[in-house]
């Protein structure tokens, strides 16, 4: 029998209880063992839970049971989940989790403990809800070279960006909708400033290229600024506005990482996800493209990520950690203003009336063209952040909005 704690018994961690409860003759056939919840921590009790007597409020009872091999942390936030998840490790507990912030955070310093210790620690819930992409990252792309990973990451914003472009609503509105449905937060600003995306796709890029960028490091925007306009406009021309992570490493073996609102064409599939859903674009060299897409939140999808990595685990408990990872320093990353993409602008247009040849002499190439309420939308060819800077500091005109282009 395998005996299990889980720290944490909100949304994941009673989805991962009952998980593990109702799918059990599935798991024991999986596995050919029983896991048995020992242990559930948790501030609170929950005298109606069938689970009521299994909520501890020390952790150190957890700590200290030798029967406890598996630990499966669901708190959210740095602390104490960081401390717990360490300590659990130094004792010699496996360790699985769904904490993005604890892994974008500590990840360096968790998998090193857990090498150090005969143990593993597996992160699969961390990204992507019940979408499984970290561990196809881990070990079905060892023979490919991962050139780029793009990511409808988040499931609040996208859920928002899907109600402004189908129904034209202000952001407000949609936030105000987001919270009602349970989507956002009561303070939703890791979702709708960019910071929840942020961590998932340094924990992809850590992956990808085995360096471990801290998020604050990353060029992050949120989807604040997205105008009911700029959503129609978009629209207008066949695209859709997405809140994109992104990662690539460039030629001279440097890695970029950023989160910002992208313009996306019809032609890409992360154009056509919408509502709470999540997708992964990873471009290798010898695969090409391959999409993952999936509940990207939610309390089983995420809670059957959990229980997966829980089951390699009971499946295989003899073996070890594999994976590691070292700190990104500023040299091992591209300076944003490199970064090369098409821009979507829309500028203030006082008389109504454009001159495409002046349009062009200030961006270069253009296209899609729109004229509207006093002013003009276009997409540019593809040029540098630093030359798209020099080029708006030269125009006289109100930049509204500023969009980067994913082709």
């Amino acid at each position: 029998m395998v005996h299990v704690a889980l720290l944490g018994f909100g949304t994941v961690g009673s989805g991962t209880a009952e998980v593990l409860t109702a799918n059990q003759s599935m798991i024991e056939s999986y596995i050919g063992d029983q896991i048995h919840i020992k242990y559930i921590l948790d501030l609170r009790d929950f005298p109606e839970s069938p689970f009521a007597d299994r909520i501890v409020h020390d952790f150190n009872v957890i700590l200290n049971d030798p029967e406890v091999s598996l630990v499966a942390e669901m708190m959210g936030g740095a602390h104490p989940a960081y401390d717990f998840s360490k300590a659990a490790l130094e004792a010699g507990k496996h360790v699985v989790t769904s904490n993005k912030e604890v892994v974008a955070t500590f990840g360096i310093e968790l998998l090193e403990t857990a090498t150090a210790h005969g143990v593993r620690y597996l992160f699969e819930a961390s990204v992507g809800g019940g979408i499984p992409v970290i561990r196809p990252l881990m070990n079905d792309f060892n023979s490919n070279s991962i050139l780029a990973i793009d990511g409808i990451l988040n499931g609040t914003t996208n859920y928002m960006l899907t109600k402004m472009k189908d129904e034209g609503l202000a952001f407000d509105t949609v936030l105000r909708d987001a919270q009602k449905k349970g989507y956002a937060e009561r303070n939703p600003d890791a979702d709708i400033k960019g910071k929840d995306a942020a961590r998932k796709i340094v924990i992809l890029a850590a992956l990808a290229y085995g360096k471990l960028i801290s998020p604050e490091d990353i060029y992050t925007e949120g989807i604040t600024e997205i105008s009911d306009m700029a959503t129609t406009l978009a629209t207008q021309m066949g695209y859709s506005i997405k809140l994109i992570g992104h990662t690539e490493r460039i030629a001279d073996g440097r890695v970029l990482a950023m989160v910002s609102p992208r313009l996306i064409p019809p032609s890409n599939p992360l154009s056509h996800i919408t509502d709470v859903f999540n997708g992964i674009l990873v471009e290798t060299d010898m695969l090409g493209t391959t999409m993952f897409y999936g509940r990207g939140a939610g309390k089983l999808p995420t809670a059957g990520a959990v229980v997966a990595d829980i089951l390699d685990i009971a499946r295989r408990p003899a073996e070890k950690n594999t994976l590691s990872w070292v700190a990104a320093t500023a040299d091992d990353l591209a300076p944003m203003d490199d970064y090369v993409s098409g821009h979507f602008l829309i500028l203030s247009n006082p008389d109504g009336k454009i001159d495409r040849d002046v349009l062009r002499g200030q961006f270069g190439e253009i296209k899609q063209v729109i004229c509207s309420d006093g002013t003009v939308a276009f997409i540019t060819g593809a040029m540098s952040e630093k030359e798209l800077a020099k080029k708006l500091e030269q125009t006289d005109r109100i930049v509204f909005s500023h969009i980067r282009l994913l082709g």
